[in-house]
């Protein structure tokens, strides 16, 4: 009989927490370039995220190539704006259809209710 650690399960939980929230941004980003006040106004209603979330996220999806970033001046300040790549544009598809797999589970366990 395979036994779960403690710590195994909370790994689960923070590994489907930064899957979710990947989607989210990615959705977000699939509507435009954007920069990080914007997409967490886009997500506000949705889900929370603060700034010191969504970077970490966001440098995250750079690294991996499902986005690419650009500076520029706004108000005489630089701004990093984000932009979803095709590979991205994947990663979100295949997102929408792990969460739509969950969803399936999770009305089987509770019958739709929490």
């Amino acid at each position: 009989m395979y036994s779960i650690r403690q710590s195994e399960v909370y790994g689960v939980d923070v590994q489907l927490k930064k899957g979710i929230l990947d989607v989210c941004v990615l959705s977000a980003l699939s509507k435009g370039e954007s920069y990080g006040y914007k997409i967490i106004s886009d997500l506000e209603g949705v889900i929370e995220i603060s700034e010191s979330t969504l970077y970490p996220i966001l440098k995250r999806l750079e690294t991996g190539g499902f986005v690419t970033t650009r500076t520029a001046e706004y108000s005489g300040r630089l701004r990093r704006y984000y932009k979803i790549t095709n590979l991205g544009l994947k990663k979100l598809v295949s997102g929408r259809g792990d969460l739509q797999e969950i969803n399936v589970i999770y009305k089987k366990i509770f019958g739709g209710r929490i």
